[in-house]
């Protein structure tokens, strides 16, 4: 962009800046829940406050709100990636720029909204010849879950402002969500790389919605890990390097979801009677002890999926496979992967014997 282009852009900011905060002058000496003293000039906080409580009413356990900037300012993804940690994840090196700045994705952006959705459920007991799923994928696609609730969030915002503008992502969008929840004061980033809250562990999802609107942001919570190195002393592949550091190449999750091709030996002779994703890291966290169920009906899990039957994968066909796993995140791993990763749990159990 040339210089007048910086000169335009910051023109008509200026005076969208302005149009929205008439707008929201508008709304709050209107709206109940936003009622002010008169003449008091409009408070961003009573508008964060307005939608908290309205994603509160939607069924999510927990939302935050970050000042937009840069997402990652000291390049630390750039350096994930520099380093093959990404493995065949390709997109993640096309979308850097977009992931470390969210501007590039939605002109104007002012305010990143984070929600989180507890996903816990106790396992179920696993009978003999059968593999283990991951817990978030016990239940109905998150992706289709978190959708409407966010979706209706979104709506929400357009009637407080309706020429703010906004965009969701659900961890397939190119988005940083991790860092946006630690900013936003929705957890803390755990030396697994995942996000933990002290009263949901690390047993939830996150949804993003950026949005043009300005709203009074939260402070980040304290990092509450300590000196625990659990995670670390537990995965199986070695796949966390280093706190907040994962190889794609040796994690378990990756091999067994993302990875299309063959699992390389090291790996697959750890992986025990794991068939999508692994939850050994999240598992030992002092944090999730103190997890509760999910309230989310659609989250619970679906018969047979926690524990599918080792033989059954194998003998399954392709139409059998898309039927019985139709609308949940199994279908990631597709019929061939999930048949490679039975075969796979079949020969580590058969090694033990």
């Amino acid at each position: 962009c040339c210089p007048l282009g910086h000169v335009f852009l910051h023109h008509a900011q200026s005076n969208y800046n302005r149009r929205m905060a008439k707008k929201l002058h508008n709304i709050e000496t209107t709206s109940p829940p936003l009622l002010r003293a008169k003449g008091e000039p409009p408070r961003r906080r009573d508008v964060a406050s307005t939608v908290k409580t309205y994603a509160a009413g939607l069924g999510l356990d927990a939302c935050g709100i970050a000042r937009v900037s840069e997402a990652d300012p000291e390049d630390r993804l750039g350096q994930w990636l520099r380093r093959g940690f990404h493995a065949d994840m390709y997109w993640m090196a096309r979308t850097m720029a977009i992931r470390q700045d969210v501007r590039l994705r939605l002109p104007g952006a002012q305010s990143v909204i984070v929600v989180a959705r507890n996903y816990y459920a106790p396992r179920p007991e696993q009978p003999p010849g059968n593999g283990k799923v991951a817990r978030y994928a016990w239940g109905r696609d998150y992706h289709r879950v978190l959708r409407k609730p966010l979706g209706r969030l979104a709506a929400y915002l357009k009637e407080l402002a309706p020429e703010s503008e906004s965009f969701i992502s659900i961890d397939s969008g190119p988005v940083l969500e991790r860092t946006w929840a630690a900013r936003a004061g929705v957890g803390w980033i755990g030396k697994n790389s995942l996000v933990l809250r002290r009263d949901l562990g690390s047993w939830f999802f996150l949804g993003v919605l950026v949005t043009t609107l300005e709203l009074e942001p939260d402070s980040p919570l304290p990092d509450a890990c300590g000196s625990c190195t659990a995670c670390l002393d537990a995965c199986p592949t070695g796949a966390i390097v280093e706190a907040q550091v994962v190889d794609a190449t040796r994690c378990i999750s990756y091999q067994t979801i993302e990875n299309r091709r063959e699992i390389p030996p090291a790996v697959a002779r750890k992986m025990e009677d794991w068939v999508f994703g692994c939850d050994i890291c999240q598992e030992v966290c002092p944090w999730n002890r103190f997890a509760a169920p999910t309230t989310e009906p659609d989250i619970h899990p679906r018969v047979g999926h926690a524990a599918p039957d080792l033989q059954e994968l194998l003998k399954m066909t392709e139409d059998e496979f898309n039927a019985k796993f139709a609308g949940t995140p199994l279908r990631r791993a597709k019929w061939h992967g999930m048949r490679r990763n039975a075969a796979v749990a079949l020969e580590n159990r058969a090694a033990k014997t």
